[in-house]
């Protein structure tokens, strides 16, 4: 982080500059616990220069959720090589390091923060949803998708927010843990599916048909059947 430095910075720089300064504060503490001033310190200008750029806090905090957003939205992008279960543990990781690097941040927006409720913000929380929807669907090689899967599909989304949430309240649980839980909870809300459904059924053997025997989902399956016997 810049402090105390003063430098001359083109108006889009100088934006970007305030942006990334407010991310890392936010990844610290709750936003409603950073103020203008600590972000025109840590900046290196003035808080009426701050204004100059932002019309208020809330402006800002906006600004740099997009840019948490985007980011966050493009840790669910895997290209589609190997195992599914693989692939959504790499994805379940980098989800978690963004979690783990921004706590703060990440909790206050999906508990209540200063932008929690505007427009703005539930537009982009939307839309991080959404990207992480698309890319399962492509995962799974659906384009069209019933609404079995759908269902499916968003409650882990949910799912994964709200194990995130918890973690971060002592995480009390290892993290390696819970993402490799995530790959089992996914895999386990389609087989209830595929229990009611022979679309979801096929879909489900089909990802189970290429598990490696040391993979996610082949782990699951033993664990079940451990439990069962």
């Amino acid at each position: 982080m810049t402090t105390g430095v003063r430098r001359r910075m083109g108006v889009d720089e100088r934006r970007q500059q305030l942006i990334g300064v407010a991310l890392e504060l936010f990844s610290q503490r709750s936003p409603d616990e950073v103020s203008i001033d600590e972000i025109a310190s840590a900046a290196g200008i003035s808080r009426p220069l701050v204004y100059h750029y932002f019309p208020g806090k809330l402006s800002l905090y906006e600004a740099a959720l997009k840019r948490a957003a985007d980011d966050l939205a493009g840790r669910f992008v895997e290209p589609r090589e190997g195992p599914l279960g693989a692939r959504l543990l790499r994805v379940m990781r980098r989800y978690f390091d963004f979690v783990d690097e921004h706590g703060p941040g990440f909790s206050a927006l999906m508990r209540g923060g200063p932008a929690v409720g505007s427009t703005t913000t539930n537009a982009l929380i939307d839309s991080v949803r959404q990207a992480a929807y698309v890319q399962i669907l492509s995962h799974l090689g659906v384009t069209d998708p019933p609404a079995r899967l759908e269902l499916v599909v968003r409650s882990w989304i949910s799912l994964a927010e709200s194990t995130a949430l918890i973690w971060l309240d002592g995480r009390r649980i290892p993290r390696r843990e819970l993402e490799v839980q995530l790959v089992h909870d996914f895999a386990a809300l389609a087989a209830v599916s595929a229990a009611h459904d022979e679309e979801m059924g096929a879909l489900l053997r089909g990802a189970l048909a290429d598990a490696p025997a040391d993979g996610p989902f082949t782990d699951l399956v033993g664990r079940l059947v451990t439990l069962a016997s």
